[in-house]
């Protein structure tokens, strides 16, 4: 029975902070969910930049590809 006193007493002084901690996270909870959901839902400018980056460099293999192509069927050999 002695040795259980010390744990109760180290329990007794740790719980409370682990209730608030837990208490807290709960409270904040649905604002990060929020926050993160707005995220998702919105486009940053530097995501729209290298969006329209990565369209723009697909774009020019494409058409690149196309003149390549259209230049072989022409006939000429040096495209």
């Amino acid at each position: 029975m002695q040795k259980t006193g010390p744990l109760v007493f180290a329990a007794a002084l740790l719980l409370p902070g682990c209730i608030a901690k837990t208490a807290l996270n709960v409270a904040t909870m649905p604002v990060k969910a929020t926050s993160q959901a707005a995220d998702w839902a919105t486009t940053s400018q530097d995501e729209s930049d290298r969006n329209y980056g990565r369209e723009m460099r697909q774009r020019e293999a494409r058409e690149a590809r196309e003149r390549k192509k259209a230049c072989e069927e022409a006939g000429y050999r040096d495209c």
